[in-house]
């Protein structure tokens, strides 16, 4: 069998392997709490009793992997340069509320404001980023350290922004506060004429958010400029060794720079599928966590955006069935639980089958070797 076709069946059998033990360990965690794990996966699998219900669920589902998947890319950029960006958290809060602010300023033909939201968010979460790689770069300073500290800032930040400079009007008896609402033109179209092709209705609420297409294109781009172009290369060189990387004339800390700005202009969309599709505005209830559940899906989808995208699927299929799971008296932190142990255990599979595969390598290798080696001897 190929190696390259070997790899991909063990890493396949290992994910299956470790879904199914996370299954068994969340059963007995649901029978600790008193509940029915035959209930539980029932309601994971309840979309709803209607057509119109069932839609609504598949919405829902994939707007939540969309958001995840753009979380999951910026994680992964880090990740593929050997640097810990935990810092995605805050710079997509930074840039939703520069972005749902600045877009609130203006009117514009539908086309020029929504690319120019999208340029805001990327700039500011890319320049956020910026602050943690140059500290690395200039003093050393570890990543982790200086972007969870920069997190507690941008959450402050934000939280005292929407609250003062930033913030709208308010409504009379309204408990949160957000932005000033983006003009219409500035209304991400939902797409769910994908839904309505496979013959569901069009689902209740503001549907299926239109910004799935650009995560599409997001995740394309991102893989094209990773794999397939030498700045891709240069990452991973750099991040893999450095001093060698020098050396063939890669500059690493130009590199450092790079990656992290890269993946804090990625951070800096996950808030815009829920402004532009849903909210039309950053108010102070806005999502959080997204950026930390971004860094479970990058290790589920082992950095790759088709595995991230997997990945993110997984994570908006369990968090859809909040829902179903109170209405079976299970409580939803369940899910909570599934996920954090779906991912440990697929990180410890993916470590298994890259040994098992390095091994079945190194024991092909020797055996060619001891076949080669009477045939060099002779000649």
């Amino acid at each position: 069998m190929p190696a390259g076709l070997f790899r991909a069946l063990l890493t396949v059998a290992g994910a299956v392997a470790a879904i199914v033990l996370a299954i068994g360990i969340s059963s007995v965690a649901i029978v600790a709490v008193g509940a029915s794990p035959a209930d539980a996966f029932a309601a994971f699998l309840n979309f709803g009793a209607t057509e119109k219900a069932v839609s609504t669920s598949i919405a829902d589902m994939l707007n939540r992997a969309v958001t995840l998947f753009i979380a999951g890319l910026a994680v992964a950029i880090g990740f593929r340069m050997n640097l810990f960006n935990i810092g995605v958290e805050g710079q997509y809060r930074i840039a939703a509320i520069c972005a749902a602010f600045v877009g609130s300023t203006f009117v514009a033909p539908a086309p020029i404001q929504i690319t120019v939201i999208i340029i805001v968010a990327a700039a500011a979460g890319g320049l956020y980023a910026l602050i943690p790689a140059v500290m690395k770069v200039t003093r050393g300073v570890n990543e982790v350290i200086s972007t969870i500290m920069l997190n507690y800032i941008a959450i402050n930040l934000a939280a005292f922004l929407v609250r003062g400079p930033f913030a709208g009007e308010r409504a009379e008896g309204q408990l949160t506060t957000s932005t000033p609402v983006l003009p219409e033109s500035a209304w991400f179209p939902n797409v769910n004429a994908l839904l309505e092709m496979f013959g569901l209705p069009a689902p209740r609420g503001d549907g299926l958010w239109g910004f799935l297409i650009v995560a599409i294109l997001l995740g394309v781009g991102i893989w094209l400029v990773l794999e397939r172009t030498r700045f891709g290369f240069e990452v991973k060189a750099s991040g893999l060794n450095a001093p060698a990387a020098l050396a063939s004339g890669v500059d690493p800390k130009r590199m450092v720079i790079s990656a992290m700005v890269l993946s804090g202009a990625v951070a800096g969309l996950i808030g815009l599928p829920e402004i532009l599709g849903d909210e039309h505005a950053f108010g102070s209830n806005f999502t959080p966590g997204l950026g930390f559940l971004g860094i479970a899906v990058a290790l589920l989808g082992r950095n790759k955006p088709a595995g991230i995208a997997v990945a993110a699927l997984l994570f908006g299929f369990l968090d859809r069935a909040q829902g179903p799971l109170q209405f079976a008296d299970v409580p939803p932190s369940v899910i909570t639980i599934m996920q954090g142990t779906i991912v440990l255990l697929v990180v410890i599979a993916n470590e298994i089958t890259s040994r098992i595969a390095l091994r079945r390598e190194e024991r092909r290798a020797a055996q060619a070797l001891g076949r080669n080696t009477p045939v060099e001897v002779a000649a």
